[in-house]
């Protein structure tokens, strides 16, 4: 049992530092070495490492990325932020607009990619209307963690838990729509009380029209892609099934396809298979029946208990890492649909506590700074903080 602990311990450390000290290790190379081990070790042979990852996890997240390469090729997030700015008469409404859109958009596409794409809009959109970049951008990265709990296609951490609790899409969107729609209204009140000078004093408006490139004939085949994979969805088809054939079919496309496989996360797709043994092995050798005993008689399955849990864990470890561990003991509950429910709610607005509490955060911190935009941890804070425990109290309340 030591060893398999030793290399689960080590593992989700440098996943949630972010990199080996001394080492130039990141996140996804922790955890393939992580993996490797627990093989080398003999914790799990090499067929349980292969029946440990989650294959449909793997292929809806592949497919959804390559659909959203599409829309990006093709224009489409330009054109959305586009319509915001230039029918945005005040402050205001263009707050409200970012977080509208953010927020719809990232309840369908993965909201770590929104984030990638809007970034350096939203900052051009700012500054050419003569505003403070630094409010929209805390509501483009706090909305999309928001608008992301709604649906199983939202993010990374909502796609395991469509394939290990086997939840139909409209189930959970139906569950947590309402939810993340509060949460968009949370948010705006907060960023607006956070900044009177920037949405309450009156100032002029700067007229100027944004004009994306648009390759049209791209542009329409995508949202058709984008509009049948959401259609395919509710009507039950499996989410990996659809994002799959769809992304595929877009292929066909007279693009280059490179330029596609340019826009595809593949650390992040191999950080989920490493984790995925590197969290079977763990499982195999530490969760005993006493363990899950022990972790039933804790109360994990009552909302309160595994809304803090979780909160406080995807804070340590990251959003992903904390579902992967919460998951062997989520199987035993009365309840196992509705604490799938709290655990995707509570892991994903707890990415908005601090900066480093999800990957879309830092995307738009990373991609701001690029760009001479700085958004220091107690700028963030301030917001996060109280919006977040705001969020997980109304998830929590709706979810009992």
């Amino acid at each position: 049992m030591l060893v398999p602990a030793l290399i689960f311990v080590a593992t989700y450390a440098v996943v949630a530092v972010g990199r080996l000290p001394f080492f130039r290790l990141d996140r996804a190379g922790a955890a393939l070495l992580g993996a490797a081990l627990m093989v080398a070790t003999g914790s799990l042979s090499l067929d349980e490492a292969y029946r440990a990852i989650d294959f449909g996890t793997i292929t809806l997240l592949l497919g959804m990325m390559i659909i959203v390469a599409h829309l990006r090729l093709s224009g489409f997030f330009g054109l959305v932020t586009g319509l915001a700015a230039n029918h945005a008469r005040a402050p205001l409404l263009l707050l409200a607009g970012i977080i509208a859109i953010v927020g719809v958009l990232s309840a369908f596409l993965v909201n770590d990619a929104v984030c990638l794409m809007l970034t350096p809009l939203v900052i051009e959109t700012a500054k050419r209307l003569g505003r403070k970049p630094v409010p929209y951008l805390l509501a483009l990265a706090m909305a999309s963690n928001i608008g992301s709990v709604a649906t199983l296609t939202g993010n990374p951490q909502n796609m395991m838990i469509g394939s290990f609790s086997h939840l139909p899409y409209g189930t959970f969107a139906a569950a947590l729509t309402p939810v993340a729609a509060l949460g968009l209204v949370l948010a705006f009140g907060f960023i607006a009380a956070a900044y009177p000078g920037e949405f309450f004093r009156r100032a002029e408006r700067q007229e100027f029209a944004l004009h994306p490139r648009i390759n049209r004939a791209l542009l329409a085949t995508a949202m058709i892609a984008t509009a049948l994979a959401i259609v395919g969805f509710f009507l039950g088809i499996a989410p990996a099934k659809v994002a799959i054939v769809l992304g595929a079919l877009l292929l066909l496309h007279p693009i280059k396809p490179e330029r596609i496989y340019r826009e595809i996360d593949w650390p992040l797709l191999l950080l989920f298979v490493g984790l995925f043994i590197v969290l079977a092995g763990a499982e195999k050798a530490l969760v005993t029946p006493a363990v899950r005993a022990a972790v039933a008689n804790a109360g994990l399955g009552r909302v309160p208990v595994l809304t803090l849990v979780a909160a406080v864990l995807s804070n340590l470890v990251s959003n992903v890492p904390a579902v992967l561990a919460l998951a062997p003991f989520l199987r035993g509950v009365a309840d196992p649909g509705r604490a799938w429910l709290v655990l995707a709610m509570a892991s994903t607005f707890a990415g908005n506590f601090t900066i480093l509490g999800s990957v879309a955060n830092l995307i738009v911190v990373e991609q701001a700074r690029r760009r001479a935009v700085t958004i220091g941890f107690g700028t963030y804070f301030r917001i996060g903080a109280p919006l977040t425990l705001a969020t997980l109290a109304l998830g929590a309340w709706w979810l009992a």
